[in-house]
């Protein structure tokens, strides 16, 4: 028995459903048409003056060949008809997903920016609104299994690109898993499987961009993710006090706060899809993550920033919930922002969006041990800083204070609409 609710679902625009039954309706009509033409000029003259087509009485060629164009067409187009109906009854048992995947294609447009595990949270919050994401990504991770990469293979760090990968992934599949896989003994320790497979794939195809699109088809990825440029980007930082290294995970490793980054080379070629991405956008959003190591290195590409400056979009920096020892120590969300601002952001960023969620006693004096603290909005000075100011209870978490994927998707795609 076919529910009443599946009905209704199976008449809604884009389904399919109508689109075949019509064609198939079509060739019914116009091989019944040309059949009874036929009949009619065998049988009689007088029924074919009554139709206007006395003429071809006498004319048996002309009326052979619409008769049997018309039987054709008819076949041909009952014949489709009748295929696309089957295949949508064979298929009615997911109209649901169906009609979800439809709904995901017609959701806004955004462009998410940034990287770390942040980025990564947000889009799986995202991806249950649209499909229309794209993840800008950056490569300049020098740390860990990236790193170890990096360096032995030449490639750019896959860490970041595998987590939005599997974030934008279709379900949370055993390959989805299997990307996360890290290794805990033998030469592979500390390399997870989807790092290592994107650096295969990289030496296979010769391109780490063909390497990123075939991960994404195999992970039947939601939207694209793509890196931030192509070249080999080395983060470089000004501490507190003067000093200057090289590296992200020497600028996240050392105890004074960074007080201007920058990349070498200082202005490397953005990706055209990006770009493209961006301009199309309804709504680009900065963040979450940390705010001089995945954050600011996408807007120090001259590319980026220009496309930004362009876009129709609205802008949108997500204010990360806790600050992060060693790099935003007693920030504010205004002191975000100029942070932003003095790395080449001043007048692109068009709201703040900051966390109103208080954190429980217990959790914030586990993150004080740690040298965290919430992050305070100041939102006098955000307004003088020419951004809006949004509030939302962002934030969740019992032995991690973070934001809440959910809620801040729903939150984002509020200020599109």
């Amino acid at each position: 028995m076919i529910s009443r609710r599946r009905l209704v679902y199976w008449l809604y625009p884009g389904i399919g459903l109508k689109r075949w039954a019509a064609v198939l309706a079509a060739g019914v009509l116009v091989f019944g048409a040309a059949l009874f033409v036929g009949i009619g000029a065998v049988v009689s003259r007088r029924f074919l003056a009554s139709v206007g087509l006395g003429g071809l009485r006498d004319r048996f060629f002309v009326t052979g060949f619409i008769v049997g164009l018309g039987l054709m067409v008819g076949l041909v187009l009952s014949y489709l008809g009748l295929r696309g109906v089957v295949r949508f009854a064979r298929a009615a048992p997911n109209v649901s997903l169906i009609r979800s995947r439809q709904r995901l294609a017609n959701g806004p447009r955004v462009v998410a920016i940034g990287g770390g595990t942040g980025l990564a949270a947000l889009l799986g919050g995202l991806k249950m609104y649209t499909s229309n994401l794209t993840a800008v990504v950056t490569v300049a991770d020098d740390g860990g299994s990236s790193g170890l990469l990096r360096r032995d293979m030449h490639v750019l760090p896959p860490g970041d690109i595998r987590n939005c990968l599997v974030a934008l992934a279709d379900d949370e599949s055993l390959l989805g898993r299997l990307f996360q896989y890290r290794f805990q003994d033998g030469g592979l320790q500390g390399h997870s499987f989807g790092n290592l497979f994107l650096a295969a794939l990289t030496e296979v195809t010769g391109d780490f961009e063909l390497a990123i699109a075939e991960s994404t088809s195999v992970l039947k990825v939601r939207g694209k993710v793509l890196p931030a440029t192509l070249e080999d980007v080395q983060l470089h930082a000004q501490l507190e006090g003067g000093e200057q290294v090289a590296g992200e995970s020497t600028i996240t490793a050392h105890a004074r706060r960074p007080l201007r980054v920058w990349l070498s080379p200082e202005s490397p070629a953005p990706l055209p899809q990006s770009l493209e991405a961006i301009a199309r956008a309804d709504l680009v959003v900065l963040g979450p993550g940390s705010l001089f190591t995945s954050v600011i290195p996408n807007l120090l590409i001259p590319g980026v920033r220009e496309a930004l400056r362009g876009t129709h979009a609205r802008v949108v920096y997500v204010c990360n919930v806790m600050t992060q020892p060693g790099e935003t120590d007693a920030f504010s969300a205004a002191d975000h922002v100029e942070a932003l601002h003095r790395h080449g952001a001043a007048g692109l960023i068009d709201a703040v969006l900051v966390n109103d969620t208080p954190v429980s006693d217990e959790l914030a004096r586990a993150y004080a041990r740690q040298g965290a603290a919430p992050v305070s909005a100041d939102d006098e000075r955000l307004r003088g800083l020419g951004v809006h100011v949004v509030h939302a209870a962002l934030a969740a978490g019992s032995n991690v204070f973070r934001h809440d994927p959910a809620r801040l998707s729903r939150t984002l795609l509020r200020l599109v609409r």
